[in-house]
């Protein structure tokens, strides 16, 4: 493989999983699960419902202890995981011996990563088919180590910005970005909300003047008239607190995808 392909990988297969949908006048679904909750086998089981009932992308939590953008639904899930006995080295083989069938990307914390240690990460990952990995706590200035042996096996390094981001801060991020940017949407943490932040449309159009990564907004999406509004503003929305409670309350996760998925194309159920 050529070094062009090789960086190319992953940022392509998450780039075209957007720009699939754009072209359907429509956003593309990004579905955040946790692994390990309530077991390893039960997740793995809630992502492949979840990209068999319309998920575009597939966002893999990995369990961490001290979380610092995650909201109480999502530190639950984590703490149950953690509780019986889920480790990442597990995660990576159960996917490596039965890949997704969607784009996938893992959400976690920089301390489980280092724990791993970053090239041996990095190639377990590219072994199991995934397209690259979001690290909340790992800021751009601290990023390039991962950056660089995340391109080198093909795998994007997704950054988040925020309401709170200058421009020169999107301009970096939309410049050392792969695959798209995970625009969260309010100053504060994960979790369901009852109306969309103010001043979301001019936030993310303003994201969008400092490159063409395609742009995935998330935190505090939860229903599908929020999926909906969304849609003309936004490459892809991002929803996880929701399916964590589906989960939790054993409600038909199918159906619940399946409702966002139809609101990425204006249809609320």
């Amino acid at each position: 493989m050529s070094t062009t392909e090789t960086l190319a990988a992953g940022a392509t297969r998450l780039r075209a999983a957007f720009e699939a949908r754009s072209g359907d006048d429509a956003c593309a679904l990004v579905t955040y699960l946790m692994a390990g909750y309530p077991t390893l086998e039960d997740s793995l089981r809630h992502i492949r419902t979840a990209a068999a009932s319309g998920a575009d992308v597939i966002e893999i939590g990995i369990p961490h202890s001290d979380p610092i953008a995650d909201g109480p639904l999502i530190q639950e899930a984590a703490n149950v995981a953690l509780g019986n006995g889920f480790e990442l080295p597990q995660l990576i083989d159960a996917l490596r011996q039965e890949p997704l069938t969607v784009p996938y990307v893992l959400m976690s914390y920089i301390n489980p990563l280092l724990a791993y240690g970053c090239d041996e990460f990095m190639a377990d990952l590219q072994a199991t088919g995934c397209c690259g990995l979001i690290v909340p706590d790992l800021p751009l200035e601290e990023a390039l180590p991962w950056a660089e042996a995340a391109r080198g096996r093909g795998l994007a390094l997704v950054h988040l910005v925020a309401p709170t981001s200058t421009d020169a801060r999107l301009r970096a991020v939309m410049t050392a970005g792969d695959g798209f940017v995970y625009a969260v949407s309010v100053a504060g943490i994960t979790g369901t909300r009852a109306t969309l932040p103010d001043r979301i449309d001019s936030y993310l159009r303003r994201i969008k003047t400092f490159g063409d990564l395609p742009v995935a907004v998330g935190f505090g999406i939860s229903t599908p008239t929020q999926v909906a509004a969304l849609r003309p503003l936004a490459d892809g929305v991002v929803v996880g607190s929701r399916l964590i409670r589906a989960v939790r309350d054993q409600e038909n996760l199918a159906e619940v995808v399946a409702d966002l998925a139809a609101a990425t194309k204006g249809n609320i159920p």
